[in-house]
């Protein structure tokens, strides 16, 4: 499961918590006759509403043809179609209402079988199932479900449908725990003959679990190559099997207990990633099921009212566990920077659904974590069908649906959250089974000493080893405690995080806003440090707590000394503060150079439609203490959901020159600035406060939004991170804010000599 590289000398000295590495299976270079699995396309679901309106794909399913997808938007109630002929550009087709909130969404031949909540209260559920004809999208036929649907599967063959009337319970009755009335049970519908004419048959789920026994609440169903259905009973920690011929139960048996150990179980705030926990005897209760043959079945364990279980397991059909995946997930999206660490306390990275795909010569299990925004995906090997995890994929935020479509080659996964004033989007994302190496993850890390991954996200700052262009030192922002400086090893695909420093003051552990990084140019292997103070002295919501500072440290991370801005530009502080640092030479010593974001109380503000206003670059002679200040005039607001425009980084060039990254503060189909401009010092002096500032000129070196728009991903928000090295190469990244609101995608891009 796991690959093991040689010894990893250290790169840095002082406190390193990692100098040997143990990589992930994806780190491996994937060879000719490899495939993988990679992003082709992403498909915003409001293409087929309105922009401004929430709109969300939860389930997804595909046309028999494989060129029409269809999924359910239970924010709009409606059903969604998508054409993907062309897979890499897909195209809306629209959406209908379906009376209520569609749950799930299953083909059969022409039609999509949707159901659909229209339940008045939890004590008197009902929904119905819609039967729609995929090509007219039009509605030909409607059966009353007799309670409230959550899943539906359709059998291979084509002969049956079942759906799961789950009748969920009310989280906020009581405790909220079961048992609640009414009890859910599965409806078996026969296909025969015109869709008006299909018969339901009950099937009772009562009287099988040992917990609930009379509130079954069943979750989600999938049906094999037999015609059995498998049941999940999520609170229940349950799973039954039914015979669609008959509607008999021909298998009940309880899904078992997991032990996870070296797990986050903690929430601290600010954020802290400590896989120094352990839960024992975890039920599984799982959520989405999948068989991946007809006596072998996939769970996803999302956890429910016992905590989360955090993982995906195999059983067969008698209930023995074949597989079980523990901490693995847990540990994965910690490598690759996925971690939601506020739901450590809760279900952790949440798997929520399973889809099995036979592609041929290679079959693969796919598995959805809520959480943290990926899909895992596992090979499934031999006659014993053994269980490989070799990829993590990139998806929308809380992914649900997934989709394996094997015939051509594809992949589909539906997000189920959307927010455009956070900045993300509810979507389909599309992938493609192709020769080659895998496009994500750009960054994991190694292993610390106690064989767990360095965690790391929210990166914000680039400084590249100036002996070295395959090392790059990185920094996580204030939404983590515990301030560090991580090193990357940048000569592979991908980079690779494989040490950390622990920046401390007198022993103890500091918790700094680290915007920027810059390596000291005198040679000491010390670091400049640039934090972002918090707070604006002319807002009264947000009041001033800290200042912006930067930090000099030694090579092990102990302060050397910390250099404040001048008590009358204090005065003037606004929350958008440094965002950059770099360290040059200038006659014979060494001299800093900041950026700041935005424009503070009395420099020229942006009036959004012709003058972008101007914001500061300070200048700190590190012999005489002097700061001295020059303006960067900034593009002009362009996104038409407004937002603003700001510096997020600076590095130095060398001869005077400095590169800088300019953006504005929107994601996806809104961004409209993603640039890296340079400067020249020439000509320029740098005045103290209170004198009348010179403005610096600005020459365009790459717009990024064709880069990122390269990814197949949405365009993301927060370009932070920047470094050049000596052959001219760029590398730039984004900050994924910790995975909070956001979906944790962090994409290094290195652009051939850019400069």
């Amino acid at each position: 499961m796991k690959i093991c590289a040689p010894p990893y000398l250290s790169v840095i000295s002082g406190l390193i918590l990692s100098t040997s590495i143990t990589l992930a299976p994806q780190t491996s270079h994937a060879g000719k006759d490899d495939k993988v699995f990679n992003r082709i396309a992403t498909f915003p679901v409001y293409l087929n509403t309105d922009i401004n309106e929430e709109t969300v794909a939860e389930i997804v399913d595909v046309s028999e043809d494989g060129k029409t997808l269809v999924y359910t938007d239970s924010e709009t109630g409606k059903l969604g179609f998508v054409d993907i002929k062309q897979a890499n550009k897909p195209k809306a087709l629209g959406a209908i209402d379906v009376g209520g909130e569609p749950t799930s969404v299953a083909v059969a031949g022409d039609y999509a079988l949707v159901a659909v909540n229209s339940s008045e209260s939890f004590t008197n559920p009902s929904g119905h199932l819609h039967v729609v004809d995929i090509k007219t999208q039009i509605i030909v036929a409607t059966h009353d479900l007799g309670g409230q649907p959550d899943s539906v599967a359709v059998s291979p063959d084509g002969r049956y449908a079942a759906v799961v009337i789950e009748n969920e319970r009310d989280e906020d009755l009581g405790d909220g725990a079961p048992p609640q009335s009414p009890s859910g049970f599965l409806q078996i519908v026969d296909l025969v003959g015109a869709p008006d004419n299909w018969n339901l048959r009950y099937v009772n789920l009562d009287s099988l679990a040992d917990l609930f026994p009379f509130d079954a609440e069943p979750e989600y169903v999938d049906i094999n190559g037999k015609n059995i259905a498998v049941v999940t009973m999520q609170e229940n920690n349950y799973i039954v099997m039914v015979d669609l011929a008959t509607g008999y139960v021909i298998n009940s048996f309880p899904a078992g207990t997991v032990d996870l150990t070296d797990i986050d179980i903690i929430e601290e705030d600010p954020a802290l990633i400590s896989l120094t926990g352990s839960l024992y005897d975890v039920p599984r209760e799982p959520d989405g099921i999948t068989w991946i043959s007809d006596d072998k079945f996939a769970t996803a364990d999302e956890g429910d009212l016992y905590g989360g279980s955090r993982g995906m397991t195999i059983f067969n059909t008698a209930g023995d566990v074949l597989y079980s995946s523990a901490n693995m997930l847990e540990h994965q999206v910690v490598r690759t920077g996925h971690y939601p660490d506020n739901r450590s306390e809760n279900k952790g990275n949440e798997p929520e659904n399973v889809e099995f795909g036979d592609f041929g010569n290679e079959r693969f299990l796919f598995v959805a974590s809520e959480r943290s925004s990926v899909v895992f995906v596992y090979k499934v090997k031999g006659k014993n069908e053994e269980v490989e995890l070799v990829q993590t994929l990139p998806a929308g935020v809380g992914p649900e649906g997934i989709k394996a479509i094997p015939k051509r080659g594809l992949l589909i996964s539906a997000s189920e959250n959307d927010a455009r004033g956070d900045k993300f989007r509810g979507t389909l994302t599309i992938y493609k089974l192709q020769n080659g190496e895998a496009d994500y993850p750009s960054i994991i890390s190694a292993n610390r000493y106690d064989g767990t991954p360095i965690p790391w996200a929210a990166l914000s700052g680039f400084a590249i080893d100036p002996n070295n262009d395959d090392v790059i030192y990185t920094i996580h922002d204030s939404f983590f405690q515990q301030s560090r400086i991580y090193a990357m090893d940048v000569s592979r695909h991908p980079a690779v995080i494989t040490d950390e420093i622990v920046l401390t003051d007198n022993g103890s552990t500091v918790d700094l806003d680290p915007e920027g990084i810059a390596v000291s140019a005198s040679g000491d292997g010390s670091f400049w440090i640039a934090s972002e103070g918090a707070g604006s002295v002319d807002d009264p919501d947000r009041e001033v707590t800290s200042n912006n500072v930067v930090v000099h440290a030694h090579a092990n991370g102990d302060i050397i000394e910390t250099i404040k801005l001048p008590a009358a530009v204090n005065a003037k502080q606004r929350r958008f503060g440094f965002e950059g640092v770099a360290a040059v030479m200038e006659s014979g010593h060494e001299i800093l150079y900041v950026a700041f974001q935005r424009a503070w109380v009395g420099d020229p503000e942006p009036n959004n439609t012709t003058d972008g206003g101007k914001v500061r670059i300070g200048r700190y002679d590190t012999v005489t203490g002097d700061w001295g200040f020059a303006y960067y005039p900034l593009d002009v607001r362009q996104s038409p959901n407004k937002g603003w425009v700001g510096l997020s980084e600076i590095t130095a060039l060398g001869n005077g020159e400095f590169a800088v990254v300019e953006r504005d503060n929107q994601a996806n189909s809104d961004a409209r600035i993603k640039k890296v401009y340079k400067f020249s010092l020439a000509g320029v002096i740098f005045k103290a406060e209170g004198e009348v500032f010179e403005t610096l000129g600005k020459t365009l070196v790459r717009d990024l939004l064709p880069d990122l728009e390269a990814t197949n991903g949405m365009v993301l928000e927060k370009i932070e991170s920047l470094a050049v090295t000596r052959d001219g190469d760029m590398l730039f990244a984004n900050d994924n804010d910790g995975v909070d609101d956001s979906n944790g995608e962090t994409q290094l891009i290195r652009i051939k000599n850019a400069f």
